[in-house]
Order: C-alpha cells, then sequence, then structure tokens
C-alpha cells in the first residue's frame, strides 16, 4: 500500500508539489484530458461591470476537473504495484476521475462512495468499470475503508486532494487559463475557484504564482462548509462544524488538506464563501444566459461573482466552472426554484 502517514505542513518531511511538476503533468495529460475553453459572455460582463473568463470544466472527460488530478496521479504508479490496482474515496467526481483514468491504464479500481451520492455519479463511476463499496456518511469512516481495502489488496490510495500528483494535475487547470488569458491579451486581477479539500485551488495557486503573479487566487466554498476560508483568515487547519447543510455535495470535506492548505495560505488572497440560495440562482443563470449545465459544487465560484462576494466593476476574472454532473431530477428542481438534497 503507498499511503502514508498525515503530516503537519511545517513539518520538514513533507514535501509540496512545484509548478514544475504542474508542467510534467501537463505533458502527462496531453491528448487525454480536454483543454477546456475559456469562454466569455456579454450579458454576464454587463451584469458584473467588469470581464469575467469562464473555464468551463463541465466539459473536461468525466464532466469535472478530477480527471487531470486522477490520471496524473495514476499514471505515476509504478508498475510493479499496478496489477493490485487503486483504492479511492469520492462523493463522485474523483470517483469518477480515478474510474475513468484507471481504466485507461488498465488498474482496476475501487471506490468508496457515500450511498447517498448522486445517482448519476454513481452510475458513472460503476460504468468507468470501478467496484463501488457504499458507505454511510454519518456512521462511517471513507478513509478507514479505503485503508483496510488497501491493505487486503496492496492497492494504492489515491487521495481526493492531499496527494502531490494530484494537486499538480489539478494545476493543469490553472495552467491552461493563464495561456488562455494571455492569449486573449486579458490581464486577471482575480482567479475564483471551487474549494472543498483544496486541491483545485492548491494546483491553480501554483500555476498562477509563476505564470500570472498579479493575479489574486480566491477559493469559494458552501456557507456551512467554509473550513478553507476560516483556516486561511486564522493561519491554521480549522474543522466544520457537525450538523452543516449544503447541496453542494462535491465541496462537503469537513478539514483542509495538509498539503493544500499548506500552499493556499501562501499563494492564495483569502476564502469566500456563498449560500446554496446563491448558488442555486447562479445554476439558474448558468442555463438560462450560458447555455451551461454546472452542478452545485461547481456553481460557487460564479456564484460569487453573481452575489457580488469580490469586486468586479473595471476588473477581469477568472472562474472556474469545475463540474457539470448534476442528476435530472435535482436540476429541474433547482431551475425550478425549488433546490433539495442532491
Amino acid at each position: 500500500m503507498s499511503s502514508s502517514p498525515a503530516l503537519m505542513p511545517d513539518d520538514p518531511a513533507v514535501v509540496l508539489p512545484t509548478f514544475a511538476e504542474v508542467e510534467a503533468a501537463a505533458k502527462r495529460l496531453r491528448g487525454l484530458a480536454v483543454r477546456t475553453p475559456l469562454l466569455e459572455s456579454p450579458a454576464l460582463n454587463d451584469r458584473v461591470g467588469g470581464r469575467i473568463l469562464l473555464k468551463a470544466e463541465t466539459l473536461q472527460r468525466t464532466g469535472s476537473f478530477k480527471f487531470r488530478g486522477a490520471y496524473n496521479r495514476i499514471s505515476q504508479i509504478p508498475e510493479a504495484a499496478r496489477p493490485a490496482g487503486v483504492v479511492a474515496f469520492s462523493s463522485g467526481n474523483h470517483a469518477q476521475g480515478v474510474a475513468a483514468a484507471a481504466a485507461l491504464l488498465g488498474l482496476p479500481a475501487t471506490i468508496i462512495m457515500p450511498a447517498d451520492a448522486p445517482a448519476m455519479k454513481l452510475a458513472n463511476t460503476r460504468a468507468y468499470g470501478a467496484e463501488v463499496v457504499p458507505y454511510e456518511r454519518d456512521s462511517a469512516s471513507r478513509e478507514a475503508l479505503a485503508m483496510e481495502i488497501a491493505e487486503r489488496r496492496g492497492a494504492t490510495i489515491v487521495r481526493p486532494f492531499d496527494d502531490a500528483g494530484v494537486i499538480a494535475g489539478q494545476g493543469t487547470c490553472g495552467l491552461e487559463i493563464a495561456e488562455q488569458a494571455a492569449a486573449l491579451d486579458a490581464r486577471l486581477d482575480a482567479l475564483l475557484v471551487c474549494c472543498g479539500g483544496g486541491g483545485l485551488t492548491a494546483g491553480c495557486a501554483l500555476a498562477m504564482a509563476a505564470r500570472s503573479p498579479g493575479t489574486a487566487v480566491y477559493p469559494v466554498e458552501p456557507e456551512d462548509f467554509d473550513d478553507t476560508r476560516r483556516s486561511l483568515a486564522g493561519g491554521e487547519r480549522v474543522s466544520n462544524a457537525e450538523g452543516g447543510q449544503s447541496f453542494c455535495d462535491a465541496l462537503l470535506s469537513p478539514t483542509p488538506g495538509h498539503l493544500t492548505f499548506a500552499i493556499n495560505r501562501r499563494h492564495t488572497a483569502g476564502g469566500l464563501a456563498v449560500s446554496d440560495a446563491e448558488v442555486a440562482e447562479a445554476m439558474a443563470f448558468a442555463y438560462r444566459t450560458l447555455k451551461l449545465v454546472i452542478e452545485p459544487g461547481g456553481a460557487v465560484a460564479l456564484a460569487a461573482v453573481l452575489a457580488n462576494r469580490l469586486e468586479t466593476r473595471g476588473k477581469t476574472i477568472a472562474v472556474v466552472l469545475s463540474g457539470g454532473n448534476v442528476d435530472p431530477q435535482t436540476y429541474a428542481e433547482i431551475l425550478a426554484g425549488r433546490p433539495g438534497p442532491v
């Protein structure tokens, strides 16, 4: 098994991923990950009084950015360890990314998923050939289940965010944004990124620090799950209170990752948080005006722009639309103004 004990960010044994690793990940992903477009909407620009560039990771392989990190990590597993396969835990998007990447590389995959995960995410993960092991969020530890299976099978654990290879892979999204913005002659004042455990934010922050150092990077979270925002404000990792509710199923991590927080506290400008109602409004706006389908967790950064969580007038801001895997019934309820549990 290739898992390791949790380390504190300041522990000398911790080696954080670098921008060079993001560049290496981009080479591994070339021809496999979609170079998703950076879109612009005159209607959105007019509404907020600035220039908003939308990174449509909804169009990525598996419907979210997660394929980037999963493939980069799994492709680096030594040949001798590959027959034992990989184990991951996820509410759905990392699950699909790992399942698809493992299938491409010929590795068996086992995914620990909550029993109440969106049906689409469960079905898609199985369709990529992975074995799905359900668990109850309130009574079982997905990490403990993954560790037990990995120990028994000799498999490699592919963590959803707190892994250098995963972070570097997610950073290719930020690298593309920097390159695409430069091609548009757009100087980015800010980049808004959805945030659960912080892997996408950390990878994008590494890319921006190297390629667009004047760009302020902001992680965006649901209000009841704003552990990264509060951790950045306080200078140390904190956890969310029990009992919080949000329909942003992809962003319900209880605490920032060790590696991700170490990067994000150095390279981000502070966190933002939005309500579920604001997320639902952003999803409806994306459907009606942008003609894009976005899942709740994928819409938080757009929600922050629409809800004026950041000054937009006269600014050029990139926004990551991180995923589009939403169940049809849930989506219909949100568009009808009746958002329910995802």
